[in-house]
């Protein structure tokens, strides 16, 4: 009796071992689960982009098309017969894009300085001071992200008539000198500075400015990189506010020059395309010059999280 319950002992014991061996290793299935669900979310990502830069390939492509290349084709041409940049010099000596290209620098140069500096100023009291309904404060400011912009439009628009900047570059960058979207990220940028760091500095009879500027400014620079990118982008490619403003075309930015592009070459969509291609030249430029503070600001948000 004793003999025939040990050998099924054994039995069970063999067979519990080999379901185990064909199971195989938990650790090996959760790392072959996290590969494959990596490679797909790598091939989705591919998906996306592929998406994304057929416009651009496709205005690319058309910019350096010649007159005996076709344009529109199933399958679409990409890749030119005969590449050739006479787009590009018509369209540089046919307006004054140069001009076009200098004013846009201007504005965005002060649409990119002031809501770094005035957006910094309003998130860093937000963040690191305590003060009797601070989070009240914050919520309100964050509620004005869902009023749409053409509501306000038309009371700023009177604002900047009664000042007397119509017509003026400064009429065109007072309104977006800061924004919500800058001190909401200026905020989450101080907040993830120790607090020790602050104390320190107090500590060694550093001031209220001093903290800000010589300790904290300099230790969000990731922030300060995307809140680049964002503001250059919405300061390069702005349209409607310029052209509310503006009324002089000697003034005009390059996104107003390429709107009277499209009226002088309607029928030549060559040319259009060139000039998109001048006026896409410094956003490629300036995100890949900070495109390495966008990745740490969302690593360092990941991180936190």
């Amino acid at each position: 009796m004793a003999q025939s319950i040990i050998e099924e002992n054994i039995k069970e014991t063999t067979n519990q071992t080999g379901k185990k061996s064909k199971s195989g290793n938990p650790s090996k299935r959760i790392n072959k689960q996290k590969m494959l669900i990596k490679l797909l979310s790598y091939l989705l990502l591919l998906v996306i982009t592929c998406i994304t830069i057929v416009p651009f390939l496709f205005a690319l492509s058309t910019s350096l098309k010649g007159t005996n290349d076709v344009l529109f084709s199933i399958p679409p041409q990409l890749i030119p017969k005969n590449i050739t940049f006479d787009n590009f010099i018509t369209v540089w000596n046919t307006l004054p894009i140069a001009r076009y290209l200098m004013n846009s620098v201007i504005l965005t140069f002060f649409g990119v300085v002031l809501p770094l500096i005035l957006c910094s100023f309003a998130a860093f009291p937000l963040a690191r001071m305590t003060f009797k309904g601070r989070n009240f404060v914050f919520l309100l400011v964050i509620a004005t992200m869902m009023i749409p912009g053409e509501v306000t439009m038309i009371p700023t628009y009177l604002i900047i008539d009664k000042l007397g900047l119509m017509g003026s570059y400064a009429g065109v960058i007072l309104p977006g000198a800061i924004s919500v979207m800058g001190i909401f990220l200026m905020r989450q940028g101080f907040m993830g500075i120790p607090k020790e760091v602050e104390e320190s500095a107090i500590i060694d009879g550093a001031n209220v400015w001093q903290v800000f500027w010589k300790i904290m400014f300099p230790m969000v620079k990731p922030m300060l990189g995307v809140l680049t990118i964002l503001s250059f982008m919405g300061a390069w490619n702005s349209f409607l506010w310029p052209l509310l403003i503006l009324n002089d075309p000697s003034t005009y930015p390059i996104t107003l020059g390429l709107y009277q592009l499209q009226g002088a070459f309607s029928a030549n969509t060559r040319l259009v395309a060139a000039g998109a291609m001048i006026a896409l030249v410094p956003i490629i430029i300036v995100f890949i010059a900070f495109q390495r503070y966008f990745i740490e600001a969302a690593y360092s948000s990941s991180v936190k999280g």
